[in-house]
């Protein structure tokens, strides 16, 4: 199961912490480098505070323009996050980097998108999509749609990992390796827990907070930005290049294709409901699944990767009936909000 968080840029304190090289760094760089995002972080705050005093002025801008003030609000909020590495003893621990991991997603998947539809719409929370409360009908068939479709993603990932590069990108294949490895040893650090406190903050800060910042990110502002027709009912390009976007900013590759489709799903729930709360919903199931069995396998000494491995080798049945109902149900869903919406427009019309 793919766990939708971001561990690319905390691979230099888990190599420390593994023996790995350290960087010897120049007494004279360090303190430039820092003046200079003291200077950068200054520069990009007392614009974020003027962009905010226009609340709603900046609504008929131009998309690259929204884009760009996007990610100076990313930079502004990380420069601030990065810092909290500096509040906790080197090299970090692994309750140290949950916090880091904390501050980091939400300082670029949390804040800025709600910054940014704060500044560009007078209905920040119509505008990304939050106003509408699903049905508890939708909310059961979004969570049992997202179960049904394990297996589906673990035979995809499985298939995925056989993916090889030409010779000539051996370079490339070896770091995306090494990556892969990284990010494995950081999620199984992160997940080892046998306390039910444990628990409640791995669900917290693995599964309901990506879940939050990353769907209002992804579907609720790149999304929206990506469809120049906000008329459309199924803005098909917007919703791919956003799942595409979504599934390479996780830097694990050899995951990027059940987690772009998992990531197009999201998109098509929110196209087809209207509300952002499906596709949190359904990205929170995914996450909280992980976290559940990480979890139980810790507790009752289960083999986590047979268990991560259902729907392959001996299962390979199961996943692909799993790919199979996970099609028909998406076709259901999607029939059943259509015929819904349509009797919403007509009521409302008389």
């Amino acid at each position: 199961m793919a766990l939708n968080f971001f561990f690319g840029m905390w691979r230099s304190p888990v190599a420390q912490r593994s023996g790995g090289p350290e960087v010897a760094s120049s007494n004279l760089v360090i303190p430039t480098v820092r003046a200079a995002r003291l200077c950068t972080a200054a520069l990009f705050l007392s614009q974020f505070f003027v962009n905010m005093a226009l609340r709603g002025k900046y609504e008929q801008s131009h998309v690259i323009v929204k884009i760009l003030q996007w990610f100076g609000c990313i930079l502004l909020f990380s420069m601030f996050a990065a810092g909290t590495m500096f509040l906790f003893e080197q090299p970090l621990s692994v309750n140290a980097l949950k916090w880091v991991q904390f501050f980091q997603s939400t300082a670029m998947f949390l804040l800025p998108p709600l910054c940014m539809a704060y500044m560009w719409d007078q209905e920040p929370i119509k505008w990304l999509k939050i106003e509408k409360i699903l049905s508890f009908k939708n909310c059961a068939s979004a969570i049992l749609l997202m179960l049904v479709a394990l297996p589906a993603i673990n035979l995809l990932s499985h298939l995925n990992q056989q993916m090889t590069l030409p010779a000539f990108l051996e370079p490339l294949e070896q770091w995306m390796k090494m990556s892969e490895e990284q990010a494995k040893v950081l999620t199984e650090q992160f997940m080892n827990t046998t306390s039910f406190g444990g628990l409640i903050i791995n669900l917290l800060l693995m599964a309901l907070l990506p879940a939050v910042a990353e769907e209002l990110t992804f579907r609720g502002v790149l999304q929206r930005l990506f469809t120049p027709n906000q008329q459309s009912s199924t803005p098909h390009l917007a919703i791919w290049c956003s799942a595409i976007l979504f599934s390479a900013i996780h830097l694990q590759f050899y995951g990027f294709i059940p987690r772009m489709l998992m990531g197009a799903l999201f998109g098509y729930m929110l196209a087809w409901t209207g509300s952002l709360w499906g596709p949190i919903l359904m990205h929170f199931t995914n996450n909280a699944m992980a976290v559940l069995l990480y979890f139980m396998a810790a507790r009752m000494e289960w083999n986590v990767e047979k268990v991560d491995a259902i729907g392959t080798g001996d299962t390979l049945g199961l996943g692909i009936v799993s790919i199979v109902l996970t099609i028909g149900g998406i076709y259901a869903f999607r029939r059943s909000t259509t015929m819904s919406n349509a009797s919403s427009r007509i009521s409302s019309g008389n």
